[in-house]
């Protein structure tokens, strides 16, 4: 038997599902590991976002670790200070700060199959050696861009969301957002509140739902502190509300039907244009795109300086825009809400048995075994993998689940003294056999949907096809014999 002491492991990313690899890792005895963070601070996509608006679609009380519940959010929906100070305290509360290892970008993985390790690379030349690596680098990172003409050529200020300028004072200034999905919805209204005309460019409608954010009193705040039953009782009921989710998003149940007409009799209230009321009015089902929550973009839309154009971009001028419908609009500035690459294997060049580009391999085919692992890749997880997240559960309810199948995993493989661990072709096609055969029954796996949540080849690889009550058992049945390993320690 092999000491946990002596397994060399690389967490690489310091978000939230950073942060449980690591809590994990130490929960199960494993101290010989360091946390790779590209950024100044650990808090992933809430360290690197700071647009304006920016909060959390999940409730506040369940958008936390089971194991660090927060009594002291403001409010019933947590905004970004808040957040990314939520996951540096828990950091540091759970002994992470002396494993973490900041400002230091990992860009090379490859594997020596003849010493069963892993080599990693920085953009500084730094090179080391583990004996495991946890892809823990979320989803939210990689700026997805418009393909037009003309980009490079406006005169004005243009950024992406994830790349907010805040040395830009937008006071009085025309404005152009081009999107209207998640990041778009939180900073309209924002922008609304300084821009002297803003203008935003909406491909498709989305499905939008009131935030219905209230405000924790400190009286409240105490409360929570006093009495952790009552957090408890919370997150209950909020994951009976997100199991509503998960129903309105299964096709042919009346849930779905139940959240669009909720849906449009919210547009029906705020907006009062009749044009405008069809122009937000989706076509699709509820599901196929994500799912937003916001209390003030449509307010936004019936200011008098701001305009719905229902189009894409076609392209930029240096004076503006042009959009698909033929409309030229002069812009001071360009905001391109345009969302992320999703599962862009390609951050970092992972190179496995025999050189295999994990890049190369997903593109074909994005896949893993129950979201942790791949064929040709071994001694090498996802915290998050292809179909590694669960609806009806907050991410960290899946991500913490995920973190410890690893981590069990790893503890085996200890006791055993064994090399390497490598999932077996066979199970993993199993496995993602029968996934393709559940996509169908959702609206975000339909055919007929076109979102983020699929790519170019019509796959979903994005979400688990199925409950967390299933995602739970494929995971509590994950032993050794699903892994081809290399033989035992010397």
């Amino acid at each position: 038997m092999q000491s946990k002491e002596s397994l060399r492991i690389a967490v690489i990313g310091a978000g939230p599902a950073g942060i449980a690899a690591g809590h994990e890792l130490l929960a199960q005895g494993f101290t010989n590991f360091r946390i790779f963070e590209k950024a100044a601070a650990p808090g992933g996509t809430w360290h690197l976002h700071t647009y304006p608006g920016l909060a959390c679609d999940v409730w506040a009380h369940s958008y936390t670790f089971s194991y660090r519940p927060n009594p002291n959010w403001t409010s019933s929906f947590a905004d970004q200070p808040e957040i990314e100070s939520y996951l540096q305290t828990c950091a540091t509360e759970f002994g992470l700060d002396p494993h973490m290892q900041l400002n230091t970008r990992i860009v090379r993985a490859g594997y020596q199959e003849d010493e069963a390790v892993w080599s990693l690379s920085s953009d500084a030349g730094e090179s080391w050696t583990f004996d495991i690596v946890i892809n823990a680098m979320g989803n939210q990172h990689t700026a997805l861009y418009p393909d037009v003409p003309g980009m490079d050529t406006f005169a004005g200020d243009t950024w992406h969301a994830t790349e907010w300028n805040h040395d830009v004072d937008l006071k009085g200034k025309k404005v152009v957002i081009v999107g209207s999905a998640a990041s778009a919805v939180q900073i309209v209204p924002e922008v609304a509140k300084v821009a002297g005309h803003l203008t935003v460019l909406q491909r498709t409608p989305n499905w939008i739902m009131p935030r219905g954010s209230k405000p924790y009193s400190e009286s409240r705040r105490a409360w929570n502190r006093r009495l952790p039953l009552l957090i408890r009782a919370t997150q209950k009921i909020q994951g009976i509300m997100m199991g509503f989710v998960h129903k309105a998003a299964t096709n042919g149940d009346p849930m779905m039907k139940r959240f669009e007409d909720k849906a449009k009799d919210f547009i029906d209230t705020a907006i009062s244009d009749p044009d405008l009321r069809e122009a937000l009015t989706p076509s699709s089902s509820y599901a196929c795109k994500r799912g937003l929550v916001s209390d003030g973009f449509y307010p936004a839309l019936m200011e008098d300086h701001v305009e719905l154009i229902p189009a894409g971009l076609a392209s930029v001028r240096p004076e503006g825009i042009t959009t698909a419908n033929g409309r030229t609009i002069d812009a001071d500035v360009i905001i391109y809400c345009t969302g992320y690459r999703i599962l862009d294997f390609d951050r970092i060049e992972v190179l496995g048995k025999e050189e295999k580009s994990l890049a190369d391999v997903m593109a074909v085919a994005p896949e893993s075994h129950k979201g942790i692992a791949a064929p040709g890749f071994p001694n090498y997880f996802f915290a998050v993998g292809p179909n590694g997240l669960v609806l009806n559960v907050p991410y960290f309810t899946t991500v913490e689940r995920n973190v410890a199948s690893i981590v069990n995993l790893l503890g085996a493989k200890q006791a055993e003294d064994l090399r390497s661990l490598e999932v077996k072709r066979e199970a993993h096609d199993e496995y993602n056999d029968w996934m393709r055969t559940q996509f169908g029954l959702y609206s975000w796996g339909s055919s007929n949907c076109n979102s983020y949540y699929q790519n170019a080849a019509g796959q979903a690889p994005f979400l688990f096809p199925g409950n967390f009550k299933t995602y739970v058992e494929f995971h509590e049945k994950l032993s050794l014999e699903e892994f081809e390993t290399s033989g035992h320690t010397e």
